[in-house]
């Protein structure tokens, strides 16, 4: 699928039904949960890696030495964080895209009843990896800014950047520049619903931490759902007979 005929159709998007997104969520978690607690684990593994090297070496500060006799300021709390973990950012997001990347693949494999033959490590091979590795840091640039510009920013920004991973799941063949384009259009197109049910689906996802805490690695996945069914239902997995698109793209 060519990224005028995606571009068209989100700008053509349907009005998209809140329950039914919701519905497929839960039932497709009902297939894919252990898969997501794979996921769920591996990033954590990893990043907690990540963390202590870079605490041990020195180049961000321990999140556990807290000066009790410094007087707390949210704002100035909420910008050294920023500040601090653009490093540990810029190395922890390429892996975790490149990993929700291959969940979706999955994802559509289940959903769309295909042969499984894929794995969450399926974008690090090949000449994915490179492209992983500049969206994860195109990504982890605009987070850090948006998050530099306080909350409303970069919960706004949050939408169209969760988008990045299933639109390079699906369409790995386009620039990284379309990819991010396609991201931001769709996140802004539908970005209330997806809000929303990102929210709901969160709130589900924490129920897991009534089973000692340990539960939230088996629940937390289902967040994602919502964008693989947005995703799905705005433009599909199908290439389209370009035919219809003849005099219709040509204002894109």
């Amino acid at each position: 699928m060519t990224f005028q005929n995606i571009q068209h159709k989100i700008r053509n998007a349907q009005h998209l039904d809140f329950g039914k997104i919701l519905d497929f969520s839960i039932k497709l978690f009902k297939e894919m949960w252990l898969k997501g607690f794979l996921m769920i684990l591996v990033l954590m593994i990893f990043g907690g890696i990540i963390s202590f090297l870079l605490v041990t070496i020195g180049l961000i500060p321990n999140p556990y030495d807290v000066n009790l006799n410094e007087e707390f300021s949210l704002f100035g709390f909420y910008g050294s964080s920023a500040i601090d973990n653009i490093l540990q950012t810029l190395i922890l997001t390429p892996f975790s895209l490149g990993m929700l990347a291959g969940f979706y693949r999955m994802c559509r494999q289940v959903d769309l009843k295909e042969t499984q033959n894929g794995d969450m490590f399926y974008f690090f091979r090949g000449e994915h990896l490179k492209r992983v590795f500049v969206l994860g840091l195109i990504y982890a640039l605009i987070a850090s800014v948006a998050q530099a510009l306080f909350l409303i920013p970069y919960l706004y920004a949050f939408i169209p950047l969760s988008f990045f991973s299933i639109v390079f799941a699906n369409n790995p063949e386009l620039t990284e520049t379309e990819i991010v384009k396609l991201s931001f259009n769709l996140g802004t197109k539908k970005w209330l619903i997806t809000f929303g049910s990102m929210f709901v689906t969160g709130i589900l996802g924490m129920l897991g931490i009534i089973a000692c805490g340990i539960g939230l690695l088996f629940t937390i996945s289902i967040v994602y759902l919502p964008v693989y069914f947005i995703y799905r239902d705005v433009v599909g997995f199908e290439d389209e007979d370009e035919i219809q698109y003849i005099g219709e793209i040509q204002d894109l």
